[in-house]
């Protein structure tokens, strides 16, 4: 068996980020929107097991939505980013 089939990543994309109070998300019931402050043409983070490895922006086509990837991070910018 080839060992690559047998790695495991998890990717995350950070589309933005909001501060709430702990009482207001805990009466958040499913389907509740949160606003982030964040426009369609704004840079998103893409994560590779928490550690960012690109820059991407979001893509809206109908009720579709993408990531485009616009720039892939070395691994030293990589250990040196704050999201």
């Amino acid at each position: 068996m080839n060992s690559v089939n047998n790695v495991f990543v998890e990717l995350s994309v950070v589309l933005g980020r909001t501060t709430l109070p702990i009482h207001q998300l805990l009466k958040m019931g499913r389907g509740a929107v949160i606003e982030l402050g964040t426009k369609q043409d704004d840079e998103i983070w893409v994560l590779a097991n928490n550690v960012p490895i690109a820059r991407g922006e979001i893509l809206v086509q109908g009720e579709r939505i993408a990531v485009s990837i616009t720039s892939i991070l070395s691994a030293a910018d990589a250990g040196t980013m704050q999201i």
